[in-house]
């Protein structure tokens, strides 16, 4: 998930810049040395992106204005503005999809599709119940959320991989309605790996439109899109400020998570290539201008190789411009040994990290704050964003420290139960009467003791 901002560290002392001259776009990773920073100074470091969201909801807040009132029209009307697609409807249903794609790429899909669902499965959990003491038994069952919103970007780039993301746990997680907004072409239809995805994941309604106005439409509802309980997925500024205003709003819908910039944070040592690491590095920072990759690279480990892959394979990137505008604002710190990267990792709370060490397995119970880890010279961050079956929807901008990323329970709610028998009462009963007593509830006391008083009559 991605906000706008540029990050503004106070100055640190640097070891160096980093080398510049790549033609046409300049790189720069600062790099500083742990040992060298004051507690303040490393502070800085841990800073995320600012992000200033004020005059982005004076925006947004009249799109979803608009669209509690007028539905549809609304909703047309902003894709027609801000897409440049003219559409007579705003919903079609996925069985009115003509899904053409060429066998490879379909081959790849149901791999990916197949292995994010068997991961995704295995988080089922049992009800439990459990019998706290004589004759009082709780439970604790999953339900799920009835009706979702699901939003897959659909800007410069499609994202199928987003549409797997999100639909396999829905279905899995058993939501009635499973509405998946995502932007029209110039044409007015949607992409056929997304519409795959779809049918596939038996997604029931289909919006044709992104923006504000995709995310107001599933949170009010309109003439053809049901409302819904919970939205999930990535999106620019506009969209992560709807969810925002949404979520503390009268539509009474929840979101999946806070949302910042796109991050990797790497632990490189001695026996990392320094060419895998670039190309680590490289494949989030050409997310997008505002993304933020950190190294931290353990003593021994050869930065100058380093930074010449970073240049070669910088240049050769078609979208090497926002990847060499993350860099600026990104860092390499060097770290005297593992347990000092470790701790600066926890501390910072990436959403994607890469243990790139010897013997990476070791350090497993070491990493307490993480969206998403990636183990070994063998593994990276891409595997997990499109098919080794974790997924790639994660918590940004430090959230990691208190938010997991999407997983089968986002699409569930537990709910809790209880059954006493007339044994149990009379266990139970005089506690909870002193307690009530204490609050000073009589009515909380006398639910119990009337049933006492009969049970006694017996």
């Amino acid at each position: 998930m991605k906000l706008p901002g540029s990050a503004k560290l106070s100055p640190l002392p640097l070891l160096r810049e980093g080398r510049g001259g790549v033609n046409p776009n300049n790189f720069s990773m600062k790099t500083y040395e742990l040992q060298s920073l004051s507690e303040k100074e490393r502070f800085e470091l841990l800073k995320r992106p600012k992000m200033d969201f004020s005059s982005i909801f004076e925006i947004v807040q009249p799109i979803l204005d608009e669209v509690e009132k007028t539905g549809n029209s609304a909703v047309l009307k902003y894709t027609e503005k801000f897409d440049g697609v003219k559409l007579d409807q705003a919903t079609i249903s996925p069985s009115e999809l003509e899904i053409e794609l060429p066998d490879d790429l379909r081959s790849a899909i149901d791999i990916a599709f197949r292995n994010i669902k068997t991961f995704h499965e295995a988080q089922i959990s049992p009800d439990l119940e459990i019998e706290t003491m004589t004759g009082v038994v709780c439970r604790k069952v999953m339900r799920p959320i009835e009706k979702v919103g699901l939003y897959v970007p659909g800007g410069t780039a499609i994202l199928p991989s987003t549409a797997m993301m999100l639909c396999i746990p829905a279905m899995i997680a058993g939501c009635k309605t499973i509405v998946l907004a995502t932007p029209p072409n110039q044409a007015g239809k949607i992409s056929p790996e997304v519409a795959y995805i779809a049918k596939k994941a038996g997604v029931t309604s289909i919006l044709l439109a992104g923006g504000a106005q995709a995310v107001a439409a599933m949170a009010f509802g309109t003439e053809s899109v049901p409302k819904v309980d919970k939205i999930f997925g990535p999106g620019n500024q506009f969209v992560t400020a709807a969810k925002m205003i949404l979520q503390n709003s009268e539509a009474q819908i929840s979101i999946d998570m806070p949302a910042g910039p796109s991050e990797v944070l790497v632990i490189a040592d001695k026996s990392a290539n320094p060419a895998y690491v670039a190309a680590d590095l490289l494949s989030q920072a050409e997310h997008g201008a505002d993304s933020q990759v950190v190294l931290l690279a353990i003593d021994g480990f050869n930065l100058a190789l380093l930074e010449s892959e970073l240049e070669t394979q910088l240049n050769q990137l078609p979208r090497k411009e926002f990847a060499a505008k993350a860099l600026e604002h990104s860092f390499i710190l060097e770290v005297q040994n593992l347990d000092e990267a470790l701790d600066f990792s926890n501390e910072y709370a990436p959403e994607h990290l890469i243990i790139n060490i010897e013997n990476e397995e070791s350090v497993t119970e070491k990493i307490i704050n993480a969206g998403s880890v990636f183990l070994g010279a063998y593994t990276p961050e891409s595997v997990g964003d499109y098919a080794s079956g974790t997924n790639h929807t994660l918590p940004t901008y430090g959230y990691a420290r208190m938010y997991s990323g999407v997983n089968l329970a986002s699409f569930q709610k537990s709910i809790t139960m209880q059954t006493l028998s007339p044994a149990g009462l009379k266990i139970l009963g005089p506690t909870v009467e002193k307690l009530a007593e204490a609050e000073g509830l009589d009515a909380h006391k006398n639910a119990v003791s009337i049933r006492l008083r009969d049970l006694g009559n017996e």
